[in-house]
């Protein structure tokens, strides 16, 4: 099992170019699993049976782990497993009747369109920082990204002259991303009026620097953000990813198509892309009960 596991991380990392944050999450649960099998005298992956994972994962449950977790472990032995069969390492992918934990998807946080407003007016833009800071939050907002492509996004790939940019999602994925008219306008005086102090020398890859030239890091942004959320009076916590949350429910409360809007966003698959859809229909139907007089 043990040379099963690295196996599977190294065609993970370098087939299929994951992430090592996701790779680790991975790898977390696969030998936890493994080691859950060596317990019960199992060395071998042909010797991994149905009820073996069914077994484990009402284990995991004993011991009071979240259903979101224990779907996730169950995902990640299910992909070793497919791995293995696609190897011809095993015969049978033993996990493929084990159902999954049911829960209810909680909807995500969305921000009004005046809270946005009210968050992306909050830096003062006549320091650098407060410029560049203008600048980060309307583009993490104007073009919906994760925080992990905002810190990431080379200089290079920034085109705001054009209005669009290049990033690099997940699974490596690249796509290119409008930023709309406002974002650029800021995006375009922070690179004419405050990263060539930051980074005198030129040397600096990422579009967005620290006042030492360093790249931001998404702790950096996390921080920030919440700090001009709480000034600007908006409640409850504002990550970045409630502000792509509030992008896409924007968007298509205003009309967009679903799969433009799964284009943007990134999403392999369109049922992730559909929450929004959701959200949109519970906001009409709040809007709906507090406003129409038969509501």
């Amino acid at each position: 099992m043990e040379a099963a596991v690295e196996g599977f991380l190294y065609w993970l990392k370098v087939e299929k170019g994951r992430s090592d944050h996701t790779v680790e999450a991975y790898r977390h649960d696969v030998a936890r699993f493994a080691g859950w099998l060596e317990q019960q005298g199992i060395t071998e992956p042909a010797d991994v049976s149905h009820d073996h994972l069914a077994a484990w994962l009402a284990h995991l449950h004993d011991t009071g782990i979240g259903l979101r977790s224990l779907a996730r472990a169950r995902s990640a032995v299910r992909q070793l497993f497919r791995f293995l069969v696609g190897e011809g390492l095993v015969a049978a992918d033993a996990t493929a009747r084990v159902q999954a934990p049911r829960f209810s998807t909680p909807l995500p946080t969305v921000l009004t369109a005046a809270q946005v407003e009210a968050v992306l007016d909050a830096p003062d833009p006549d320091g650098p920082l407060g410029l560049r800071d203008r600048a980060m939050i309307q583009l993490l907002y104007s073009a919906g990204l994760r925080v992990s492509e905002l810190v990431t996004v080379p200089l290079h790939q920034v085109r705001p002259d054009a209005g669009v940019l290049l990033v690099l999602g997940k699974g490596r994925k690249e796509r290119m991303v409008p930023m709309g008219e406002v974002a650029a306008t800021w995006v375009r005086r922070y690179l004419q009026e405050v990263r060539p102090s930051f980074d005198p020398a030129g040397r600096a890859r990422e579009l967005f620097l620290t006042h030492t030239g360093h790249g931001m890091t998404r702790q950096n942004v996390w921080q920030r953000l919440g700090r001009y959320a709480r000034q600007a009076g908006v409640p409850g916590k504002v990550s970045p990813h409630v502000l792509r949350h509030s992008f896409a429910t924007h968007l298509l409360a205003n009309g967009a198509d679903l799969r433009a809007l799964q284009a943007m966003l990134g999403h392999a698959d369109i049922t992730t892309t559909q929450i929004y859809t959701h959200v949109t229909r519970e906001r009409l139907q709040q809007l709906h009960a507090a406003f129409h007089p038969r509501g």
